[in-house]
Order: C-alpha cells, then structure tokens, then sequence
C-alpha cells in the first residue's frame, strides 16, 4: 500500500527550543560547522489505493487542518514515499 509522507516546521520566525538544545549538545561534542537546528514532526499516512494529485491535495488539506497548528507551523512537504 503506498504511503504519503506529510512533514511539518515550526514557522521560520519563531524560536526553536528543541533546536536550540541539539545545537547546543552538538556545539559541546566538538560539531560547531552545525550553525542550527530545526526540529519538526513527520506523519506517515497509509493509502488504500493510488496515489494521484487529488489524494495528495486531500492529505494537504488534512495536514494544514488538523497535522499541524497553522499559528506556530507550516506544512513544508506533502509527497509519496519512495520505496527502496
């Protein structure tokens, strides 16, 4: 069954706790060619049948509606998940 991979960011503009820590822990380990980090959420939804542009229009809308809080984050990615 194919699966469509929604990814979700914090808005561009607002502060990273999660972020910060990790740039700060790989700061501490000697990784300072790291300058940020951005944590978000990935959501994997399975589809029973194929994947065309109306179910990845329907799974964007159910991304920006209820996967992510449009106030603090932006759906960056809506996309079929490529099988190695």
């Amino acid at each position: 069954m194919p699966t469509i991979v929604v990814e979700v960011m914090p808005k561009a503009e607002l502060l990273d706790p999660q972020g910060k820590a990790v740039t700060g822990a790989l700061h501490r380990l000697g990784k300072a060619e790291f300058t940020g980090v951005r944590i978000g959420k990935r959501f994997e939804l399975t589809v029973d049948g194929p994947v065309d542009d109306a179910v990845l229009a329907e799974v964007r809308g159910i991304a920006e509606s209820l996967l992510s809080n449009s106030v603090i984050e932006d759906v960056v990615a809506v996309r079929e998940l490529e099988r190695v």
